[in-house]
């Protein structure tokens, strides 16, 4: 049976039209291309997150104000890479002449109430991810690290999977040298299902079963993401679901510490039960006959193609970028989140996306 036309290589590898074979390889890194789609802002994207949650009854770090200046980034055209899918059409050497904004100057005085603070409204957070696979049991247990993608390459966070776990685990630290569970910079972790297709992100709390009187130590999960499965086994784009706890009247995450796993985000999801929970999706590609490919407009951050490349929306504001992740080399990678996101619920999306998931390939 012939596959579907509506299959597509993930965001910006180029696909014979329909496709006639598939890649086995995960890391697909064939032709980038990025054609500019024109995105047109809304008047304000915070109140898609707005769900009128409850305050939070412990105390929350204060909020910062937004960003004073803006420094200027070297604009970096964007580069066309050499096709390199043989079943794909050549690409016409068309470059997007799109400038790369200025990063903002993102002020880090306290990193453990950075990275667990929502971005400013209306502020980018651009960041790099880099990818270490060298030395000892790096090559299955490669180490992640988060910088701030600015001239000061500000570091932010840590992850690594964790060795002799049931299921995929991630550790988040604010230091990138103490991966430890029990180390006083453990901020976060990554946690999958037996599958490997679904995820969910925890804070540093207290599991439940060590819960003090008035529960408030319990850790809050952040996010969970699913990644919808390929039953036919197709290569296809990945398609991801992502949810998050909404935000307060004070623009503050609604906390959700879940007394079990019945009550976490996943199964208010799987149950419907939307109350202070937003449901996100990664933003479907659009086919572009010139290229033969289907894209995403990454605004010059993404330079080659690969099935770990997307761009996260709230299905009522699809232009309104809420993260996105892509390759710009071997082993380095852009990630940029707006408000709501912190950095911890998106540089944990963003190891989700290295794991291997057979099943969503």
């Amino acid at each position: 049976p012939q596959a579907s036309s509506t299959w597509c290589c993930m965001t910006v590898s180029p696909v014979p039209s329909p496709p006639a074979a598939t890649s086995s390889d995960e890391e697909d890194d064939s032709d980038a291309s990025t054609k500019p789609i024109r995105s047109e802002k809304k008047k304000n994207p915070a109140s898609l997150f707005q769900t009128g949650g409850d305050p939070p009854k412990e105390k929350k770090t204060k909020k910062k104000a937004p960003p004073k200046a803006a420094e200027s980034e070297e604009e970096t055209p964007e580069t066309p890479q050499k096709n390199s899918n043989k079943k794909g059409k050549g690409k016409k050497s068309k470059k997007a002449k799109e400038e790369r904004p200025p990063s903002p100057v993102i002020e880090v005085d306290n990193l453990e109430e950075f990275v667990l603070q929502p971005a400013p409204q209306g502020v980018t957070v651009k960041c790099r991810v880099t990818r270490d696979k060298k030395g000892m049991d790096r090559g299955l247990y490669p180490t992640y690290y988060l910088h701030l993608d600015n001239d000061k390459k500000v570091f932010l966070l840590a992850g690594r999977k964790r060795k002799k776990s049931k299921t995929s685990n991630y550790l988040i630290s604010i230091d990138p040298t103490d991966l430890s569970r029990g180390g006083e910079n453990f901020i976060g972790k990554l946690r999958s299902n037996l599958m490997g297709t679904k995820f969910t992100v925890f804070d540093n709390g207290a599991n439940p079963d060590r819960a003090n009187a008035n529960w408030s130590n319990v850790r809050q999960e952040l996010s969970a993401v699913v990644y919808e499965t390929n039953v036919l086994g197709f290569k296809g784009p990945r398609k991801m679901t992502v949810i998050i706890p909404g935000m307060n009247a004070d623009n503050e995450r609604v906390p959700i510490r879940p007394r079990n796993d019945n009550d976490g985000l996943l199964m208010r999801w799987q149950n419907k039960n939307m109350d202070n929970v937003i449901e996100l999706h990664n933003k479907a590609p659009v086919w572009n006959d010139e290229t033969q490919s289907y894209v995403l407009n990454f605004h010059g951050r993404v330079t080659h193609a690969s099935v770990k490349n997307f761009q996260i929306v709230h299905g009522s504001d699809p232009d309104y970028i809420v993260m996105q992740f892509g390759r710009v080399a071997d082993d380095a990678f852009t990630m940029d989140y707006n408000y709501p996101l912190c950095a911890v619920q998106a540089f944990a999306i963003a190891l989700s996306s290295f794991d291997g998931k057979l099943a969503c390939e």
